[in-house]
């Protein structure tokens, strides 16, 4: 398979949700080796260059009995999926029993299957890796117990919401330092040799089966962060970071093989230096739903070899729901705005169809609901015009927008440009409930002495400008709230010629 784009769209399925749908849709049980020809060629038809599979390993017995006995979780279930029963909660995709495809999903000739079937439309496979605890049931706790951060018979008592017993053996639960235990995993110890070996041996036999991994949590291993989470516990704090030992082993077998890292606390730039390919970009999605325009411009600002090692998203399987965040008309200028951005753009599969219900990852089905035709029509057409190589193996370049002494609502727009040989965009958009109004300054320099077509890729408007105006003064622009222009920028026809300046928008 030949290499992927500078500049990638990936796409994340809830694996066992996904089955079970094509099941009832299809009205036959459906695995990974016998997905639908169809259903692959939907998907590589949207213009994705990888797929994440989440949730493929095999789930956990214990971790399933001690989910059913979590009220807080079941509350969260019913509240996914009203009519809730035991056995829809077939256990979390991140409490691993076994690095082993899932029986119920095809096992590892299921997924070898897919995989094959994705080649075959030049479409990578991503899959998880979870580095910081597995299920209670897991080898590794019977037969490597020096592997797992250990407690005592006092730490049950005192705090028995993070150590459990297991086998006459204390272990742990598995965490975040911000955050209450994961009651149904074991904590691993990032300081242990053994573990770190394993670790390699691990990732080394998952690198066989796709050609990336998600790594759940990767800042929760970082040295500094593990020292501090546990301390004493873990013992000796290692020369070497674990990404750092463990990175250049896989990549020294698989060259080619992708690392993508769940990053927070504003962890990314360390992460990237360990050998991460791609880090989570939490910070632009905070932005794009909390913050201001200028939080996102002031973000977009950042040295360009950074920001392209940056996963952009407006959901995932943690983040709830777009079309909960974001206003209809917010989400469209938010999807323009980290689609259109350098780095790894992140879809999630319900998005484009608005879903709402944001699932628990224990559960193998989720609720009805009605597809936002509107939405679908818009991420159809996006995804469409992104999958052009302007947008894959193009120059990116943030623009400076200008307004004037008794109007500073430029503030409210953000704005960047795509060359690619002798395809040119602009795009600028309106990131707040305000209208807005700027000078943009787009940094081509052959501007002048010409007029230049803008034809808007998303709603077919165009529009004739004066090069020698936007290459001086600058683009005049005026955005409704959350409104966007996506032009594709050409020379325009023999014939049309405009003069003397224009403070009209466009």
């Amino acid at each position: 398979m030949s290499m992927l784009p500078q500049y990638t769209s990936v796409f994340e399925i809830n694996t066992w949700v996904w089955l079970t749908d094509l099941s009832q849709k299809t009205g036959i049980s459906v695995d990974l080796g016998s997905v639908p020809a169809m259903e692959w060629d939907r998907i590589a038809g949207l213009g994705f260059d990888a797929v994440w599979l989440m949730g493929v390993w095999e789930r956990s017995p214990a971790g399933i009995a001690i989910a059913n006995r979590n009220l807080s979780l079941l509350d969260d279930f019913r509240l996914a999926l009203p009519d809730f029963r035991p056995q829809d909660n077939v256990g979390s995709a991140y409490c691993v029993r076994r690095y082993k495809v899932d029986k119920h999903l095809g096992g590892p000739e299921g997924l070898a299957i897919a995989r094959r079937e994705l080649a075959k439309r030049r479409v990578r496979l991503i899959l998880d890796f979870v580095p910081n605890h597995v299920a209670t049931d897991h080898p590794w706790v019977i037969e490597h117990a020096e592997y797992f951060i250990r407690g005592n018979a006092d730490d049950v008592r005192s705090c028995s919401a993070s150590y459990i017993e297991v086998d006459g053996a204390v272990f742990a639960c598995g965490r975040d330092p911000y955050f209450p235990a994961w009651q149904d995993v074991l904590q691993l110890n990032a300081f242990q040799p053994g573990l770190r070996q394993a670790a390699k041996e691990t990732v080394s036999h998952i690198a066989g089966q796709c050609d990336g991994i998600r790594c759940d949590m990767a800042m929760l291993l970082l040295n500094s962060v593990f020292e501090s989470t546990w301390g004493s516990r873990a013992g000796q704090r290692p020369a070497a970071e674990y990404w750092a030992d463990l990175i250049p082993v896989i990549k020294k077998a698989h060259p080619d093989f992708l690392f993508i890292a769940e990053a927070y606390w504003d962890m990314e730039w360390e992460l990237q230096r360990q050998g991460f390919d791609f880090c989570y970009d939490k910070r632009l999605y905070d932005r794009l739903a909390y913050g201001t325009a200028e939080s996102v411009y002031l973000h977009l600002c950042a040295d360009l070899p950074y920001q392209e090692k940056l996963v952009r998203f407006l959901e995932n399987h943690d983040e709830p729901r777009a079309a909960t965040t974001f206003s209809p008309a917010k989400e469209r200028a938010a999807a323009v705005t980290m689609a259109t951005l350098p780095g790894v753009r992140l879809f999630h599969e319900g998005q484009f169809e608005g879903r709402k219900v944001r699932l628990p990852v224990f559960l193998d089905r989720r609720p009805e609901e009605s597809a936002d035709e509107k939405l679908q029509a818009f991420y159809r057409k996006l995804l469409e015009t992104i999958a052009s190589p302007v947008f894959r193996e193009g120059q990116w370049s943030l623009c400076e927008r200008t307004g004037w002494p008794d109007n500073q609502s430029f503030q409210n727009l953000v704005a960047w440009t795509w060359v690619h040989a002798d395809d040119r965009y602009l795009i600028v958009v309106n990131l707040s409930e305000s209208a807005g109004q700027a000078r943009v300054r787009v940094p081509w320099r052959d501007l002048g002495g010409e007029t230049w077509r803008l034809i808007d890729a998303l709603s077919g408007a165009t529009y004739d400008r004066v090069g020698d105006e936007i290459q001086g003064a600058g683009l005049y622009v005026d955005l409704e709230p959350w409104n966007y222009h996506f032009f594709q920028c050409h020379r325009s026809p023999q014939g049309v010629r405009l003069s003397g300046a224009r403070r009209k928008s466009v």
